[in-house]
């Protein structure tokens, strides 16, 4: 299988020193697969913002490209020119601009209501000084009132200056090949890239969908539960079922696979491992599942 396709991965911000220092070793073990880049993400209302910052800090000599997430929901427009400001000057090149969060108890507030605001903000003061990156939900947005509405305000985000989307992670390859189509079709003909989950936990994995609207397929689902605490075969079955949705996305011409690690190297370097898209690579295996 060609080794061509474009690999990214996501890190979150750790929160204690301990965690700090697992995710460099984490980083250093998944640097054997030469992601593009990597992207650092970003708490709702910038309530991670010097934990990214710190992130972003500790992986730059790792990785050859770091990609930190920027939401712009209750931000002012000087806030957001300082960070851009002070990512230029640490020779950051790559960006991720995303609406996002704001943290429980506030109301919408800020200068900038939606990511096509930050996108234009960014061309208009930075002219192409950065790479931007946007989200893209096969699914459809779980805050969208239609599918017809979601895919306009993703072709506005491209128009108004985005290289590149990563989506949501979906378990449904026909998901992702239909909202590409219909993207398309919008005349939208920048890269949109995969995001991929890695199954190693379901009651946290069925939660995140839940919150994100991600749909897990009912017999991924009743599978996973049948396992119940069986660790081993969650893992076993989880990395079996999305190397076959990424072997699925691959077949059909994707541009990359996005990952989502969880701050983790082995469920990454199994499924990238199974789909030969590097020279082998140690992995601890996990049990095959029960059939």
């Amino acid at each position: 299988m060609s080794s061509r396709i474009s690999l990214s991965l996501e890190f979150f911000p750790p929160k204690t020193p301990e965690a700090s220092e697992k995710l460099l070793v984490t980083a250093n073990r998944l640097r054997e697969i030469d992601p593009e880049y990597v992207s650092v993400t970003y708490g709702a209302g910038g309530s991670t913002r010097e934990g990214s910052l710190d992130t972003v800090r500790q992986l730059m000599p790792v990785f050859s490209q770091v990609a930190p997430h920027i939401s712009c929901v209750g931000a002012t427009t000087a806030q957001i020119e300082e960070l851009l400001g002070l990512y230029q000057s640490l020779g950051i090149q790559q960006l991720v601009a995303l609406r996002g969060d704001l943290p429980s108890g506030y109301g919408q507030g800020g200068e900038f209501q939606h990511a096509v605001d930050l996108v234009r903000f960014i061309r208009k003061r930075y002219g192409q000084a950065f790479s931007i990156e946007v989200a893209a939900y096969p699914e459809i947005h779980p805050q969208a009132k239609t599918a017809e509405d979601d895919l306009r305000f993703f072709s506005e985000k491209m128009s108004a200056g985005a290289n590149s989307a990563i989506t949501q992670y979906f378990f449904n390859s026909d998901a992702y090949f239909r909202f590409v189509d219909d993207a398309f079709a919008l005349g939208v003909k920048a890269p949109i890239i995969a995001g991929i989950m890695p199954i190693t936990n379901f009651s946290q994995l069925a939660r995140f969908s839940d919150a994100c609207g991600t749909e897990i397929p009912r017999w991924i689902r009743q599978r996973l539960a049948s396992y119940g605490d069986d660790i081993a075969s969650i893992q076993a079955f989880g990395q079996e079922v999305v190397t076959d949705l990424c072997d699925q996305l691959i077949a059909g011409g994707v541009p990359g696979l996005h990952f989502y690690t969880m701050n983790r190297a082995e469920p990454t370097l199994a499924i990238v491992n199974d789909l030969g898209l590097h020279a082998p690579i140690r992995v601890k295996t996990s049990a095959s599942p029960a059939r």
